[in-house]
């Protein structure tokens, strides 16, 4: 089958690192099953795989691609939950397994013509909500979710800051923010991004560090190093730090003065769980909420793809095809 694939490491040229071309057929064991990929989406963390970062080289060539929508073998419509745990080790919530792992980390992922999962990761498809569509939710929009209406603890009509406008995250915050009732503010380094964040429904927007004004109520953090000061500032006494990633580096200055002065709540997500994505896909479906999809590349154009994202040069998910 044809698959795209990590065949090596290069920190500093991941494009590099990338193969497209046949790969073996997978071969699901007890409890898995094998799902027809029809739409995948890309995400950071398939970049983070190119250059080396968590995962070993014993592994190597892995398939790349956490999230798909496809048939299973019964031949429904399923979307892939991406997180693969031991079920019992942490019942409600495998996301705190700490054996936990994701498609593409130890297991082939969903960049192939089919991809081999646990049966229970399996969430059925509305008939309403394409491929393309179904296929951005596990993690990005999953992430956001549950950032928003999990570990935020901020009720609608809240105001909340998205830090970096354009990446599938934070524009899946400002998606459903504004479909659930939030007062959306967002940042971005590009005019252009700005314009596009209001354009999705953003309530303003800002250049990064921009005194806002008023403080928010928390604030929705993916960017890391570059941001955090700004996001520790903008928060009201109280206010609450919901972070999910750092793209820009991991070692900001703590800020632990304001922080505790100030009562600041700093809370860290991943992923999501099973039932959680159920959820979504349920939100999705009711509200009307569609992801915002930046482009739609059959799989064998992957690279375009990934150039793509490692240039900076997207505002919303992509997607390819199969």
């Amino acid at each position: 089958m044809f698959a795209v694939t990590a065949a090596r490491f290069s920190p500093d040229d991941p494009l590099s690192a990338l193969e497209l071309g046949e790969h073996d057929e997978p071969r699901p064991p007890e409890g898995w099953t094998t799902v027809t990929v029809k739409a995948a989406s890309l995400n950071h963390h398939d970049v983070w795989t190119l250059r080396g970062v968590g995962i070993s080289a014993d592994r190597l060539p892995m398939i790349l691609g956490c999230d798909a929508a496809g048939v299973d073998a019964d031949g429904r419509e399923v979307v892939v939950h991406g997180v693969v745990s031991d079920p019992g080790s942490a019942p409600g919530d495998e996301t705190l397994d700490p054996a936990r792992s994701l498609l593409s980390e130890r297991y082939d992922g969903t960049f192939a013509e089919r991809v081999t999962v646990p049966r229970r990761n399996l969430i059925p498809k509305p008939a309403g909500l394409s491929f393309e569509d179904a296929a951005c939710l596990p993690t990005a929009y999953l992430t956001a979710y549950r950032m928003l209406f999990d570990k935020s603890g901020l009720e609608p009509g809240s105001t909340i800051l998205v830090q970096g406008a354009g990446g599938g995250v934070a524009t899946a915050l400002i998606l459903l923010g504004k479909a659930a009732g939030y007062r959306v503010w967002a940042t971005s380094r590009s005019e252009a991004k700005r314009e596009r964040a209001l354009a999705l429904g953003a309530d303003q927007a800002f250049p990064p560090g921009a005194r806002l004004p008023e403080r928010v109520d928390g604030v929705m953090e993916t960017v890391g190093e570059a941001t955090w000061s700004h996001s520790v500032k903008s928060l009201r006494p109280g206010g609450r730090i919901v972070i999910a990633g750092a793209t820009s580096g991991a070692m900001p200055a703590a800020e632990l003065t304001r922080i505790f002065f100030l009562q600041l709540s700093v809370v860290g997500t991943t992923m999501g769980t099973r039932d959680q994505l159920a959820r979504l896909v349920r939100f999705c479906e009711q509200t009307g909420v569609r992801p915002l999809i930046d482009r739609v590349l059959p799989l064998a154009r992957a690279r375009d793809g990934f150039a793509a994202m490692i240039h900076g040069e997207l505002f919303g998910k992509v997607v390819f095809t199969v």
